[in-house]
């Protein structure tokens, strides 16, 4: 209850002082005329003064405060991808039967536009991925995640994150995709079943995870070139990638 008085107490004496003032004002000149016309002039600017200060430099402040947040958050996402996300996509990407349909369309290059970038995140909505998981040797996969398990806990505690659902989403579906491989401790003998449920968590994994880094490669595109030059000699889905300048 108290935490509601002081505003009220505030608003009061506020009041009050402004009818002091007034009186005062008529004590002096005795002139009402003019103080009627002053204070409708006042209480007419008020509605202009909440549309600049509410509506206009509230929204101003609030843009330039979103951009500061987005930018600290492609720092946590560029953190992501350098100690665990490209290794992550390039182990993925050799489970992918149908890798060959979309990595030819992931060798972002300078030269491409925003049309560029958005025509491929489309292909990449239509890309399903083809995971083929039986058989297959998920030693090096469930290393790589639960070596940086501690790292990806520390991420989904960054608060900056809550901005960006899309990429909370993605974590989530890489941090229990780790959850299931480290609960197994025989990877090499799945059920036919178990299979499908692990497949089923690692195409959830790959498609978030692309779509993901074509994001932030368009990031890097618009606003840091050198980094940019960095992450295309980095790409994972180029054979010939090299981080050495040729």
């Amino acid at each position: 209850m108290k935490r509601f008085r002081w505003p009220f107490l505030l608003g009061a004496s506020l009041i009050a002082l402004s009818a002091l003032v007034y009186y005062i004002h008529w004590l002096i000149f005795r002139d009402a005329h003019h103080i009627f016309i002053f204070l409708l002039e006042d209480v007419a600017f008020v509605f202009i003064e909440v549309l600049l200060v509410t509506l206009i430099l509230h929204e101003l402040l609030s843009l330039r405060e979103k951009r500061s947040l987005l930018e600290k958050l492609n720092m946590v996402i560029g953190s992501f991808f350098s100690e665990v996300g490209l290794d992550l996509l390039r182990v993925l990407s050799g489970f992918d039967r149908s890798a060959a349909q979309i990595t030819k369309h992931l060798l972002v290059k300078t030269s491409w536009t925003a049309k560029e970038f958005a025509g491929t995140s489309r292909k990449l909505k239509e890309h399903r991925g083809d995971m083929a998981v039986c058989g297959a040797d998920l030693r090096a996969l469930k290393d790589l995640l639960v070596r940086h398990r501690e790292f990806l806990l520390r991420l989904l505690e960054n608060p900056s994150l809550l901005e960006h659902d899309s990429f909370t989403n993605c974590l989530i579906a890489v941090f229990h995709l780790t959850e299931e491989l480290a609960a197994r401790t025989d990877l090499a003998a799945l059920t036919a079943t178990d299979c499908r449920h692990v497949e089923t968590d690692m195409q959830r994994v790959y498609g978030q995870l692309v779509s993901a880094w074509l994001d932030y490669m368009q990031h890097l595109h618009d606003h840091f070139p050198y980094l940019f030059s960095f992450a295309m000699r980095t790409n994972p889905f180029d054979p010939d990638a090299t981080p050495e300048v040729k």
